[in-house]
């Protein structure tokens, strides 16, 4: 039982100056986490309890599915992750360390690496697998602006399995395994969720799934379609576009623009100029970036902006992406800023990456690589040529369904969950193989599957909250009631300590508010914002025989007869 004169609690009636979101507010206010550095908190006994909770959901669904838990390290060494590039590929986030020999190790940000060995050194042979592990423990990222607390920290706890398989086959079957594992455990938690296709990212490998929480604060956008049900997160969106089937445009004209620093300023003026019928989409922006120490041009039509966060997890192989500074213009004149165009690409080191939209034979309006001159009439194809198309362009509600041409809508989430078939990457990289059936040496094919558990309470209480406080969903709140014994006479507080001590016999989870120097009012603040589902007052109604049994979601309240109230308030938790 949790007594509150003894409990390690205290609420705070303020919220907390750095908070973003509800989650945040709300679990530092009723008591549960608080920070200790930017993006990393310390639990409080009701918090480490709702974390608990949900391990315990996660692991009970995992070890139902056949998975089976083992534990590693934190601190790894150097050596397995330089076999598969990612000591360097993983850039600034990888937390790297040395000891007193001047070794190099790393706080394990995940650990495909880590679990590939530990199969190499047990198994051999195909009649081994299929095998899927797992473990729930500690990860280090140093994330350059940990926010909205423990959403996004730089020290998280994860549930990362990994499954084995023989062939791809197999790795379906266990992908599809984890699939409705994952399906289970986030209905068991009482998440609202959609299933996302995404990109595999660091991680590498094939087909990725995303399992994202609905929240309006959400740092994931994620776009649906209502018609066919076609979900996927905006890095993995697919721009479906017809082959162009218009006039053939006449060669390329130069026309003066001075004083058009906006794409509205351009339109305005080609509009002055040649007689009207221009808009945004007909022109072509060119975006200038270095990728790692290239300089690239991503094109985008004009009524559209670049998603870096979308253009980063689709350019393969660049560690460091960011936009042109004018130090990156002085070092390379023939790039005129404002004015720049695809057409002279190649001449001026340019490597080209396009929207799909920038089909073959469409003509645009765009930079003529001279300053205050455009030009138009610039074919794709004929006047420039794309080195790669790629999607990079913002995603935007009323796009186009991929699959059924329907347009979309966009919503916020949080990602509490993601699938990876990672094919043989790891397993190649570290020599990870077994013998076949015919005696043959094969090379293992490997999933990944991570939940992130201490960012699932955040999840929860972002989709669990009102204006007053938290609301937890029974299984992985504190306790099951909240009694709440108020009055200055002794007969209120020994009826709730019966009543408290008959219901943890009856096996429920308790929360005792005993306090005697704390006001009503304050007690019932308290188990406002503390959000355990069921609150029952033991007050001014016992005079009746009666005491108060609330619904902390629906806020209907009831009376009930204090005599035999356990069995009762049993009934109504499980109803």
């Amino acid at each position: 039982m949790l007594r509150m004169s003894s409990l390690l609690l205290r609420t705070l009636r303020d919220d907390p100056a750095d908070a973003e979101v509800a989650s945040h507010r709300l679990l530092v206010r009723a008591g549960y986490v608080r920070r200790i550095a930017a993006g990393i908190y310390s639990w409080l006994p009701l918090g480490y309890l709702t974390f608990r909770n949900i391990e315990r959901v996660i692991r009970e669904e995992m070890d139902g599915a056949g998975f089976q838990e083992v534990h590693f390290p934190s601190l790894l060494p150097r050596e397995p992750y330089e076999r598969t590039n990612r000591w360097n590929e993983y850039g600034p986030e990888l937390f790297r360390l040395q000891d007193r020999k001047k070794n190099d190790y790393l706080l394990g940000p995940t650990h495909e690496e880590m679990f590939t060995l530990m199969v190499k050194g047990e198994y051999s042979s195909y009649k081994d697998l299929p095998l899927s592990i797992y473990q729930i423990q500690a990860k280090f990222r140093d994330e350059p602006r940990p926010r909205s607390g423990i959403i996004r920290g730089r020290e998280f706890i994860m549930k990362d399995s990994y499954s084995f398989d023989i062939d791809d086959a197999g790795l379906q079957n266990s992908y599809d395994a984890h699939r409705n594992a994952y399906v289970k455990t986030f209905s068991r938690l009482g998440l609202s969720f959609n299933i996302v296709s995404a990109q595999a990212g660091a991680m590498g490998g094939s087909k990725s799934e995303e399992f994202l929480a609905p929240c309006p604060t959400g740092e994931d956008t994620y776009v649906l379609c209502e018609k066919c049900g076609y979900a996927a997160n905006v890095e993995a969106m697919v721009t479906k576009v017809e082959p162009y089937k218009g006039e053939v445009a006449p060669a390329m004209e130069n026309f003066s623009s001075p004083n058009t620093p906006t794409i509205e300023s351009l339109v305005d003026l080609m509009n002055e100029t040649f007689g009207g019928g221009y808009t945004a989409e007909m022109t072509l922006k060119n975006i200038l970036l270095m990728a790692d120490d290239q300089p690239i041009s991503v094109l985008v039509p004009g009524d559209r902006e670049v998603d870096l966060k979308r253009l980063g997890a689709n350019l393969k192989g660049v560690q460091d992406l960011r936009l042109f500074e004018e130090g990156d213009f002085a070092k390379r004149p023939g790039l005129v800023k404002g004015y720049v165009g695809p057409q002279d690409a190649k001449k001026l080191g340019l490597t080209l990456y396009a929207d799909p939209r920038i089909v073959e034979g469409s003509h645009w309006v765009t930079g003529a690589n001279i300053k205050d001159t455009h030009t138009r009439y610039v074919v794709a194809g004929r006047d420039f040529i794309v080195d790669e198309y790629i999607e990079a362009a913002e995603v935007r509600a009323g796009d186009i369904c991929p699959e059924c041409r329907t347009p979309v809508v966009i919503d916020r989430a949080i990602e509490i969950g993601h699938i990876f078939q990672l094919g043989r990457k790891y397993a190649e990289a570290l020599d990870l193989t077994v013998l076949d059936k015919d005696g043959k040496s094969q090379v293992v094919t490997m999933g990944s599957y991570g939940i992130g558990v201490s960012r699932a309470v955040a999840a929860i209480a972002e989709q669990n909250h009102d204006e007053i406080g938290l609301i937890w969903p029974r299984e992985i709140a504190p306790a099951d009631i909240h009694i709440v014994a108020t009055g200055r006479d002794d007969l209120p507080f020994d009826t709730a300590a019966k009543i408290a001590e008959e219901c943890e016999a009856l096996g429920l989870r308790v929360m005792f508010d005993d306090r005697r120097d704390a006001s009503p009012g304050v007690k019932f603040k308290d188990a406002e914002l503390i959000g355990i589902p069921f609150i029952v007052i033991v007050g001014k109604a016992l005079a009746d025989g009666k005491i108060e049994f609330r619904f902390r979601k629906s806020g209907e309240k009831i009376e009930i007869s204090a005599e035999g109230a356990a069995k009762e308030i049993y009934a109504k938790v499980f109803a």
